[in-house]
């Protein structure tokens, strides 16, 4: 084994690791918001996403933007967005400048439910990370993610 490939298998224990944490906090919270609310994680997502557009200049976010915003294609972005709308937490309507542009707003049914939602949504990430914390593969990833200093992503001074 060389060097370089030492230095791969490292790298993909610790991609392995950064999956094993993504799946089991997504679980996690996928299982909490179900039981509590009815929405799956992804729904959360773009519930949340869309909630924090605003009104002005590039406040409004066209659908290629959610869809990277929640990481999911954009054809299944549309899919998520027609079902909410249906389920009438979510409207669809056409920019006012741009008439090829389509916007998407939470309505008040959406935001009341993310208002509910979002404790469940934060205690069940709590619980997952204190969980996955315990594992000794995962532990310096739980501590990275809990060092991110809220609206950069990067780790906060001292970390």
């Amino acid at each position: 084994m060389t060097a370089t490939d030492s230095a791969l298998t490292a790298l993909a224990q610790g991609w392995c690791a950064l999956s094993l944490l993504h799946g089991r906090i997504e679980a996690h919270i996928e299982r909490a918001l179900q039981a509590e609310h009815g929405l799956s994680v992804r729904e959360y997502s773009l519930l949340d996403v869309l909630s924090r557009q605003h009104n002005g200049p590039g406040g409004h976010l066209r659908m290629n933007q959610v869809a990277d915003a929640v990481v999911l294609s954009q054809s299944a972005t549309t899919r998520l967005v027609s079902r909410l709308e249906d389920r009438g937490l979510l409207s669809r309507y056409l920019c006012d400048t741009d008439r090829r542009g389509i916007y998407t707003d939470v309505s008040e049914a959406g935001l009341a439910l993310l208002a509910a939602a979002r404790p469940t949504n934060d205690t069940a990430l709590r619980e997952a990370l204190d969980e996955a914390g315990l594992k000794p593969e995962l532990a310096p990833l739980v501590a990275a993610v809990e060092n991110i200093r809220p609206g950069t992503g990067t780790p906060a001074v001292g970390a």
